[in-house]
């Protein structure tokens, strides 16, 4: 959410900002905030006015009684009355523009970085750097649940029967290759300097409006029947969620935080061939790094964020590039934003396995995250990035390491998670 003191000094650059991410039928509700704003502001001035006003009067009351002025006393008093009636509708109007601004100010989006690329969608967004070298092998690599399935790893048909589509379960190695990629991805962060959590999978509809826009909630969040409470999406939801409201001194920045946590996705709109398997589900697990910081500190931090995911993919030997989101493809809470993909060589193309955000003010200005230096307060800024996120990322390990006999080779950083195994065989 953009300041408005911002927004009003400045329409014209929220306008083109707006035509940057092609939400055209935006640009009026600049226009319809500014003239909120004004009524608001005038609104506040007369309530202001007439406070001072009835406060003159109030003390004039007591002076006439003590004169025995009884007609002037009961025509102040009667003033008094017709100043109160009038803030009653005041507050009533004030409160009325407040809501209407805000709700236009939380769809109007965040102003974008310079440097991010301008195109519709993501079709136009552009690569940044490879990090290793896809390969193709001369074998054929199999669609990922048959190679699950190979090592009886993989239930579908029992987790639609329990759950319905888009779940799954997994056994054996391949529960166990899971669950010893998140404990190294755990471990792997905490060596960076990241403190670790195991935060609430569960947040109030205060802390969801907070932390993403309202499309991204709508094609996202579940929300349990009867309660103002969601699952999360993501662990950055209650990370960030947990500042709610605080200010913290400047000098304990940057806190460097990772978390893990159950994801719970609607998965609107998914849909095509790789939408099969595990690749797009709606329960999965996820180790995430969230930041929050100083403001002239984000950037830095950014460009941290991302090369820790590619540094984890590559200690695994998973290639993978870097793809910078076009302005048509940034949430609009979004500042900045690169994915991290995953090399695929039976696709023989790249898949999103991570998302690296800057968010500049925007969750802070909604939730209320300050930081106190000598100068006052202000508000912080928030970063999150996805360390890995598997089942997805299953896919891309078993597909790069799968050898010619059918194994899977695991990596050495992987190794004391699997009991000492270098590799995993099939069974069937």
């Amino acid at each position: 959410m953009l300041d408005i003191k911002f927004l009003r000094e400045n329409p014209e650059i929220v306008k083109e900002n707006i035509k940057k991410k092609f939400q055209d039928e935006k640009l009026v509700l600049v226009d319809e905030a500014i003239e909120l704003d004004e009524k608001l502001r005038q609104e506040k001035n007369k309530g202001d006015e007439l406070r001072a006003q009835r406060n003159k009067t109030s003390k004039e009351i007591g002076a006439l009684m003590g004169q025995k002025k009884i007609d002037e006393a009961e025509a102040a008093k009667a003033k008094v009355k017709e100043i109160n009636e009038a803030l009653v509708q005041i507050e009533e109007d004030t409160k009325k523009f407040e809501a209407e601004l805000k709700e236009r100010m939380l769809v109007i989006p965040q102003i974008i970085d310079e440097s991010v690329p301008v195109g519709k969608d993501d079709s136009e967004n552009v690569e940044v750097e490879k990090y290793g070298e896809p390969v193709v092998p001369e074998y054929e690599v199999p669609y990922h649940v048959e190679i699950m399935e190979s090592f009886d790893g993989i239930d579908l048909d029992a987790a639609r029967d329990t759950s319905g589509a888009g779940f799954y379960y997994l056994r054996g190695d391949i529960a166990r290759l899971h669950s010893s990629i998140l404990s190294y991805a755990r471990d792997f962060m905490i060596d960076r300097g990241y403190t670790y959590y195991i935060p609430p999978f569960m947040i109030r509809s205060e802390v969801v409006t907070g932390v993403m826009s309202f499309a991204e909630m709508e094609n996202m969040m579940y929300k349990i029947e009867g309660e103002d409470l969601y699952l999360i999406g993501t662990s950055e939801h209650s990370m960030i969620g947990k500042f709610i409201n605080t200010i913290t001194d400047e000098e304990k920045m940057p806190l460097r935080m990772t978390s893990y946590s159950p994801c719970f996705r609607k998965e609107v709109g998914a849909h095509g061939i790789e939408e099969r398997g595990v690749y797009r589900i709606h329960q999965f697990e996820k180790q995430e790094m969230v930041i929050i910081c100083k403001p002239e500190d984000s950037m830095n931090f950014y460009n941290e964020l991302w090369k820790n995911t590619v540094d984890f993919f590559r200690s695994l030997e998973i290639p993978v590039r870097t793809l910078e989101c076009c302005s048509g493809d940034l949430a609009d809470l979004k500042v900045k934003s690169v994915d991290v993909e995953a090399w695929s060589p039976r696709q023989k193309k790249y898949f999103e396995v991570g998302s690296c955000s800057n968010l500049g003010d925007a969750q802070a200005r909604r939730l209320g995250i300050k930081l106190r230096g000598e100068e006052g307060t202000y508000l912080a800024h928030t970063l999150n990035n996805t360390v890995v996120a598997p089942p997805r990322m299953l896919i891309a390990f078993l597909e790069n390491l799968l050898q010619e006999d059918g194994s899977v080779k695991i990596p050495e950083p992987l190794r004391m998670y699997m009991g000492g195994k270098d590799k995993i065989v099939p069974v069937k």
